[in-house]
């Protein structure tokens, strides 16, 4: 992990991998299933930023960290492998303990990905509460690839892939306010430069792979044909393989979420974007505006595929035997009720942010906290998390996939896996919005301690999660 500042003073972020080609930012990590992934990660950050209000004293109670000792602050880091089902424990996905202090010679992760793990697109950023939002701010963030779609979706089978993942970095330091989107740390458009380009044959068909590792963007994506939203083949979401491919002009990604999926290219001679829509979250929200991320841009080679998909080494693994299979049949042996919530100083809109368990005290996140939920390993517990804030919020918990159940009460037409879901805003009359989710905690390597959030990144970093135990 290293940082620069630029001439107006903003520090970009940035994963830095040094290779035979040189140095690769943000590297796509690709993996089989059954792989083991050794990867050490060194604190080059020096900057000195502003501190956050939040930062926590990592060293205590003693013996609790993973890594390096002291006090949390901007310069410090940790990795957070968003999405991957593996163990929340120091050396694999431990967030609440472990710690990357600069000066320091690093820190080894070692993790076993499981041989059912579903093939699809994952991420990892850092995940160091309080400091969460300025490093991804900042450009912190890269795609993880599990192979092996082809194996359970063969309509990917020999299609050019294409990565894609979307930053957000706001323009002035330390201050929200106006921000630019990237895609693969191209400006798009709007605020500079014309808009990335993606290069197809004319009615070639390419697999597309969608990461949204912006701080708190919803993003509804279309790809346009001369203004004209087109159909879209949905492969995957959240890096879980659909039960069948499915059609839609519009795919709503939040932030953090994942969409992978077919587009096919337009005839020669017609305009092409790569689209993301308006997108209320509220009054007391953020503004998500329509602009175009990217050029689809036609020529007869299609250009050099980012990078060619290529037949993969993953082993064969039917879809019904890929983690969490068969949730839906299982009975949940436990039913919980979750909300998030704001507290308001002023006119000065929100200033405290809040996730509560119903029964409990609303209260911020505090790194000394007991967990909120204790469960154990075969649990299998139904969630019903609504939304009492003025502003859309995205639930995401750590470790697990989630099946979706009901959207406001309601039976959901496509009981898929996700691991970040939105939750509109409540309008401040009416009944509140919710999702109800089944939690599947069967598998051991779920045991342990880790937490459950907003994946708005100022939110969390302000409070907005709370642990959850699995006990063996």
């Amino acid at each position: 992990m290293g940082h620069s500042v630029d001439v107006n003073g903003y520090t970009h972020y940035c994963y830095r991998y040094q290779n035979s080609s040189g140095i690769a930012e943000a590297p796509t990590l690709r993996l089989n299933p059954g792989d083991r992934l050794l990867l050490h990660v060194k604190d080059d950050i020096s900057s000195d930023g502003p501190q956050s209000i939040s930062a926590m004293d990592m060293s205590a109670p003693p013996g609790a960290t993973c890594g390096d000792t002291g006090t949390a602050t901007l310069n410090s880091t940790n990795v957070h492998f968003h999405g991957l089902n593996i163990p929340p424990t120091c050396h694999q996905d431990d967030v609440l303990t472990t710690l990357i202090q600069p000066g320091t010679p690093g820190f080894q992760f070692e993790t076993q990905i499981p041989a059912n793990e579903p093939p699809g697109l994952y991420w990892y950023h850092p995940h160091v509460h309080g400091f969460t939002e300025f490093q991804v701010n900042g450009g912190a963030a890269g795609a993880i690839v599990i192979e092996g779609m082809e194996k359970v979706r063969p309509e990917v089978k020999g299609l050019t892939e294409r990565v894609l993942t979307i930053r957000q970095e706001f323009l002035v330091p330390w201050v929200p306010g106006p921000y630019q989107l990237t895609v693969n740390f191209e400006n798009a458009a709007i605020v500079q430069g014309p808009s990335p380009v993606i290069l197809m044959k004319p009615g070639e068909k390419q697999f597309w792979r969608v990461l949204n590792a912006s701080l708190q963007d919803f993003m509804p994506l279309q790809v346009w044909f001369n203004g004209v939203p087109q159909p879209l083949q949905v492969i995957a979401l959240d890096g879980y393989p659909l039960a069948q491919a499915r059609m839609q002009t519009t795919i709503l990604i939040p932030p953090a979420g994942r969409a992978e999926f077919i587009v096919s290219a337009p005839p020669a001679g017609v305009t092409a974007l790569l689209e993301t829509l308006n997108y209320s979250t509220g009054p007391t929200g953020n503004a998500d505006f329509e602009q175009p991320l990217a050029t689809i841009q036609l020529s007869n080679d299609g250009g050099q595929p980012q990078p060619a998909h290529l037949p993969s080494a993953a082993p064969q693994v039917a879809a019904d035997h890929l983690k969490f299979a068969g949730l839906k049949d299982q009975s949940p042996t436990a039913e919980r009720k979750l909300f998030f919530s704001e507290e308001f100083g002023g006119t000065n809109g929100p200033i405290q942010f809040y996730i509560t368990v119903d029964g409990q005290k609303q209260k911020v996140f505090e790194p000394t906290e007991k967990p909120a939920i204790t469960t154990k390993v075969g649990a299998v517990e139904d969630w019903t998390i609504e939304n009492r804030a003025l502003e859309t919020h995205a639930f995401h918990i750590h470790q697990i996939h989630f099946m979706m159940l009901e959207v406001d009460g309601k039976p959901v037409p496509n009981q898929d896996l996700r691991d970040t879901i939105e939750i509109p805003y409540w309008s401040g009359s009416g009944p509140y919005h919710s999702v109800k989710v089944r939690m599947d905690f069967r598998d051991p390597n779920t045991a342990g301690l880790f937490v459950f959030h907003c994946h708005i990144l100022l939110h969390e970093d302000l409070g907005m999660m709370h642990k959850i135990l699995v006990q063996p």
